[in-house]
């Protein structure tokens, strides 16, 4: 452990932000450096202990917290970055926007703060990109076979890279012009910058995987070449299909849903063409309906592009704040979290349910909503029901829907292949990752519905060692832990 007493004598610190004011300017990333001094005592609160739930528990990639921590508190980068690209992939992505239930697993935060795993975590990969210690790793010999992953997303990104480094011929196919799937247009450059997942590409690509942008696979290539000319196909295509809300008043002008918004405002800033009608919030009243991490980032990109002002509606109960005894450590706990963007201004509403929009002209101008009460009936099912004379009106020209994803779009690659789908709608797999179509499996979002970043790379890694059983009757690929809740 880095010191005995370091999580007794050292506070949690985490990285300074920039001003609200200066961020609100500019689409960049908002958190300051910390100098390695800082870093390395933060690395040091961790206590080791003899069961480490950060890691066991906490994390679905499996990663050895304890002991990276330790190397960066002694000052060994090396050997730490070494150690956490054993078990991921991408920890430059995961310590910006991973949600850290490692830290919710963290036994120092039974009496105290955390360990600061997640901030630890991006200080080693991104010690490691400057002193140029990732590098690529290509196969020392080659298989033969070759592979088609479609969606290059943090699973398809993920499943490539481990198949390719033990030799396997790996192509890439991403639908938009553009590499990184969700992390390229679904997260504001605010929480990923593009150059971040760019260098990750630059080393990638020069590891042998070949790369296929602007194709839409099931329309631009079929099901049938794919399955033809590849060994085997590895289906990464995320949750795609947003949930609707089918009211009066839906197919008013001014209603869209949160993916389109932030795609362009993602364009924009890279100086990308946009060929669709443009959504902008500036000068507008902007109702977000859903209160979770897409639409903190509506909230966070319309704020930035000048809202008159910004609401954001929420149809579940105010979680409890600072402590919810129905989710104890080590669980992830279910209480309010104020995200960066929420801190920027705007206003948070639960309970309210949307009964319809009001239009002139065929435009939104408003909605009608109404306050609820969730209970629970005898079988433990959660029942909603309207609070009497509850009912109010909000003015509002621009709405973006961010209720969530219900599952992978069917039309087009999935029904070509002729998939078994879940009672969800999800890709149904086995516990091999595979499909009951030979030669065709399917990892992260498409299987499981919209989970997090962590998830969809673990669940990527799993498949791709699946995959090289499938292909070899063998693998050198690590096991990877059992997800809870697949």
């Amino acid at each position: 452990m880095g010191r005995e007493t370091g999580f007794i004598d050292i506070g949690r610190k985490t990285a300074e932000k920039i001003d609200v004011a200066t961020r609100l300017g500019g689409y960049g990333e908002i958190y300051k450096d910390m100098a390695e001094e800082e870093l390395r005592q933060q690395a040091s609160r961790c206590m080791e202990c003899g069961v480490p739930f950060c890691h066991n528990f906490g994390c679905p990639l499996g990663n050895v917290i304890p002991e990276w921590n330790d190397l960066a508190f002694r000052g060994r980068w090396r050997e730490a970055i070494d150690l956490l690209h054993s078990t991921n992939n991408f920890p430059e992505i995961t310590g910006r926007i991973c949600p850290a239930m490692c830290e919710s697993a963290c036994t120092v935060g039974i009496g105290d703060q955390p360990v600061a795993i997640r901030q630890n975590e991006q200080a080693i990969i991104e010690r490691a990109f400057s002193e140029g210690w990732v590098v690529p790793l290509p196969p020392k010999k080659e298989t033969g076979k070759s592979v088609a992953v479609v969606g290059s997303g943090p699973a398809g990104m993920a499943a490539a890279q481990q198949l390719r480094r033990v030799g396997h011929k790996v192509t890439l196919f991403e639908k938009h012009d553009r590499l990184g799937g969700i992390l390229r247009y679904g997260i504001p450059d605010f929480k990923l910058e593009k150059r971040v997942i760019d260098r990750r590409f630059e080393q990638i690509t020069a590891e042998g995987v070949e790369v296929e942008t602007g194709v839409d696979v099931g329309k631009d290539v079929s099901a049938d070449y794919l399955r033809k000319r590849y060994d085997a196909v590895c289906l990464c295509v995320g949750a795609g299909q947003p949930r609707d809300l089918p009211v009066p008043g839906r197919q008013a002008t001014g209603i869209h849903f949160a993916m389109p918004f932030l795609i362009q405002q993602n364009r924009r800033v890279a100086g990308l063409p946009i060929s669709e009608e443009e959504i902008s919030a500036k000068g507008k009243h902007v109702v977000i309906i859903g209160g979770g991490d897409t639409g903190s980032d509506c909230l966070g990109t319309s704020l930035r592009q000048g809202a008159a002002s910004v609401q954001q509606m929420e149809i579940l109960p105010k979680p409890p704040e600072g402590l919810n005894v129905l989710t104890p450590w080590p669980h992830y706990p279910n209480i309010l979290r104020t995200s960066t963007s929420h801190e920027e201004g705007g206003r948070r509403q639960w309970s309210v349910c949307t009964k319809n929009f009001q239009q002139r002209d065929g435009r939104v101008v408003g909605l009608e909503g109404v306050e609820v009460e969730w209970s629970t009936d005898e079988s433990g099912r959660h029942v909603m029901t309207e609070k009497p004379d509850s009912r109010f009106e909000m003015e509002a020209d621009l709405v973006l829907l961010s209720m969530g994803f219900v599952h992978p779009v069917h039309e087009g690659l999935l029904d070509q292949m002729k998939l078994h789908y879940d009672g969800r709608g999800n890709v149904d797999v086995g516990s091999d990752w595979a499909t009951e179509v030979p030669g065709v499996f399917a990892a992260g979002d498409a299987t499981s519905g919209a989970w997090l970043v962590v998830n969809a790379i673990a669940a990527g890694r799993a498949m791709a060692r699946a995959v090289d059983v499938y292909l070899m009757g063998e693998t050198a690929l690590p096991e990877q832990p059992p997800i809870r809740g697949r």
